[in-house]
């Protein structure tokens, strides 16, 4: 776990920190319900993102052998190390909606993974920036 935060802090090294909303709060039910989902999800021509996030940062916890989702524990420490990439409130200051969209939809440059979406009207985008704005399972902000 050392060696993760090491490599947060040289990632976010030199980088403008926005401060988070303190009345937002990230939703673990939704993160693990409707986004967790996306780090699975099959794109032509593009890796899933559980594929290469088993061993980059932010990580994703690999999935045990024969089976097609995480456990609660897994689940519980994806929302922890992905949370870090969010501001709560500022979907578009947020580098996990960042990086995979297109640059010309306000994406940033480089995403080893690919760009996933081409617009932030994509569903997947859509559902990213909920949880960033503090939607819950019930709708509830």
């Amino acid at each position: 776990m050392n060696g993760v935060l090491i490599l947060l802090a040289t990632m976010l090294q030199g980088q403008e920190l926005e401060t988070p909303r303190p009345e937002l709060t990230l939703d673990y039910a939704f993160f693990k319900e409707r986004v967790q989902p996306i780090f699975l999800a099959k794109r032509q021509g593009l890796a899933r993102c559980f594929v290469c996030h088993d061993h980059r940062i932010p990580p994703l916890q690999p999935l045990t052998p024969g089976t097609s989702t995480w456990t609660e524990e897994q689940s519980r420490q994806n929302f922890i190390a992905w949370k870090q990439f969010v501001v709560p409130g500022k979907p578009d200051k947020s580098r996990m909606l960042l990086h995979p969209l297109a640059e010309s939809a306000g994406g940033d440059q480089f995403h080893g993974g690919g760009k996933h979406w081409k617009s932030k009207s994509d569903p997947e985008w859509q559902i990213l920036s909920a949880w960033v704005m503090g939607e819950t399972l019930g709708g509830a902000k």
